[in-house]
């Protein structure tokens, strides 16, 4: 696991130039995905017309029209449809079903031709933090296989860090690129909410989800980003535009990373504050008001949205069924058989949060301490250019670990949820090692800017990888 994969620009380089053809680029990572996907199980689908898509790949390179994308292989976290392939949402109940239409995401990428190599395993429908909740079985991470890959988009992480991949196009909702990314020691990129659209994304929380690139460094989910960016019709809460790029002050929030990080991960976080000190960036300590009730607000929006968006799934509309003795009984065969104990957790999370008598103590509150905080954000970044902090208080955990205690999971989300309470956009880059067993496990360094400054985080990010 210590090999540099290839950027995105240096394949690019090798295709046009004749170094490398198209089909004997694809052929290398299918050949690292035959060899490793067994054990780490990064992937739900592998693609069977993966030559085909070289060739038009090779067709569009000989014609001197590729661009940076063309022929590179890429993987799609099954969430996304793809038109005439499988879609499962890491669950049983969409087992067989095949997407009728692509993704806006997918659409745009199909313009550059890229050689898709498979659907990388997901928590269920997304509703996760370690990949353990997949129908799919667990995704095990290339630097530790007794270890969890993170989640949702632990395929993704596992398949760009494993080399079977190039890239790949993911989603978060609360942390589910940023996470993986810092386990698996790959970048990941959480765009501001509605810089990319979610249509033909399986909807997890609606006002939470953003989708967005991993890659092997900056520059790579730099150039995904760009790829799929962009209004859209289909999805109205999109939006367009850049903010400033540059930034020279970064604010540390040190009174919210007081307790519950593990030591070694707070020790890579200096680290990281430290090389950015050498790139000639002031650090300044912060406070964030109303930042330590992140996690709790969160934790009761997210699962009222996730009830609303899992009513679709009910064996009438699309998908698997289970048929009962009458139409009730059919939902709850159909829901009870073939959804997973996280996913029902939060619908009735979700719905008792909703309820009559409870609405307004549970879910009114929690949506007024969002725009609390967002309120807080926009504030600190008048006096700051870039927030700092942890991407998890752990290194992965190992595969069981928390899986019996919900309440300790979705406390690892601690850092992340920040981004998308606030609809922010956060970048996961990879920090200083930690050592576990005589293992060196990777650990992320998360960096947060304001509405629409993606670029402001890709040239912090390039600055730390440079250092680093």
């Amino acid at each position: 696991m210590e090999h540099k994969q290839p950027s995105i620009r240096d394949l690019h380089e090798q295709l046009v130039s004749g170094k490398l053809t198209a089909a004997a680029l694809a052929e290398q990572y299918m050949s690292t995905i035959t060899a490793r996907n067994g054990d780490l199980n990064a992937f739900i689908t592998v693609f069977d017309d993966v030559m085909e898509q070289a060739a038009k790949a090779q067709q569009k390179i000989d014609a001197g029209e590729a661009t940076v994308l063309t022929g590179i292989p890429l993987s799609i976290k099954d969430l996304f449809c793809m038109q005439g392939r499988r879609a499962t949402g890491g669950s049983k109940i969409l087992e067989h079903y095949v997407a009728p239409y692509d993704a806006t995401v997918i659409a745009k990428l199909n313009q550059h031709v890229p050689v898709y190599v498979g659907k990388t395993n997901t928590d269920e429908f997304g509703q996760g933090g370690s990949t353990e909740n997949s129908a799919y079985g667990v995704t095990k991470n290339p630097h530790d296989t007794t270890r969890v890959a993170g989640g949702s988009s632990g395929g993704a992480a596992a398949s760009v860090a494993a080399g079977m991949a190039a890239a790949a196009l993911a989603s978060d909702t609360g942390g589910s690129i940023r996470q993986p990314a810092s386990f698996c020691g790959v970048v990941g990129l959480k765009p501001t909410y509605g810089a990319v659209s979610r249509y033909g994304l399986m909807a997890m929380a609606s006002s939470f989800d953003t989708v967005g690139p991993i890659g092997t460094c900056v520059d790579d989910v730099a150039i995904l980003f760009d790829a799929i960016r962009g209004v859209d019709s289909m999805d109205a809460t999109t939006v367009a535009g850049d903010g400033p790029t540059e930034a020279k002050v970064i604010g540390v929030p040190r009174g919210f990373l007081a307790q519950g990080v593990d030591p070694d991960v707070l020790a890579s976080f200096e680290e990281g504050l430290a090389r950015l000190r050498t790139a000639g960036y002031e650090i300044r300590d912060i406070e964030i008001p109303n930042i330590e009730y992140a996690l709790a607000a969160y934790y009761v929006l997210v699962p009222a949205e996730i009830s609303a968006n899992m009513s679709r799934y009910d064996g009438v509309k699309f998908g698997e069924k289970v048929v009962g003795v009458d139409l009730g009984d059919t939902y709850a065969q159909t829901r009870g058989q073939l959804l997973g104990a996280e996913v029902k957790r939060r619908i009735m999370l979700g719905t008792y949060v909703l309820s009559a008598g409870y609405a307004d103590q549970y879910y009114r509150k929690a949506w007024h301490v969002r725009m609390m905080i967002r309120a807080s954000l926009a504030d600190v970044f008048t006096q700051v250019d870039v927030i700092a902090m942890p991407v998890s208080p752990t290194p992965a955990f190992t595969i069981g670990e928390r899986a019996a205690d919900p309440l300790q999971m979705y406390l690892m989300d601690i850092f992340t949820v920040v981004a998308n309470v606030a609809g922010i956009p956060a970048l996961s880059v990879p920090g200083a090692s930690v050592a576990r067993d005589g293992i060196s496990l990777p650990v992320g360094f998360q960096l947060l800017a304001p509405h629409l400054c993606e670029q402001r985080l890709f040239e912090v990010g390039k600055k730390f990888e440079k250092i680093g």
